[in-house]
């Protein structure tokens, strides 16, 4: 499976592994569980892990920008782990998209990201 989806035990962060290229059939289990944590909460962080990541098949970067358009401010923290220095990048990529605060973390700083992610950002 190309995508893992977990979250913490309250549900307010939710983690993503990406192994792969993202399809729109990842979309189909990703999007219906953040909408309903949004609903929940109000407000969300995520965790995006990209192991050996492929970038996106054309529908899956329409359902991500549709996703990111419908959701700008409902995400609190953005953390994004990885291991090439061009996933660095994807940090910066999703600035436009979103209201979050967005941190790239090394794969060795996995823990870090996750303890980040579920704090509370200071403007809360």
């Amino acid at each position: 499976m190309p995508v893992n989806i977990s979250e913490t035990a309250d549900g307010k962060v939710i983690e993503v592994e990406v192994n792969g290229k993202l399809t729109a059939a990842d979309y189909d289990l990703f999007v219906p569980l953040t909408e309903e944590r949004i609903r929940q909460y109000g407000k969300i962080s995520m965790i995006i892990v990209l192991t050996d990541f492929h970038g996106w098949e054309a529908a899956a970067l329409w359902d991500d920008l549709k996703w990111d358009v419908k959701h700008f401010t409902d995400l609190e923290r953005l953390a994004v782990v990885g291991d090439r220095q061009w996933q660095k990048g994807v940090s910066a990529f999703c600035r436009p998209f979103t209201s979050a605060e967005i941190k790239y973390f090394d794969w060795s700083e996995r823990e870090a990201a996750r303890s980040w992610a579920g704090e509370t950002a200071p403007d809360s």
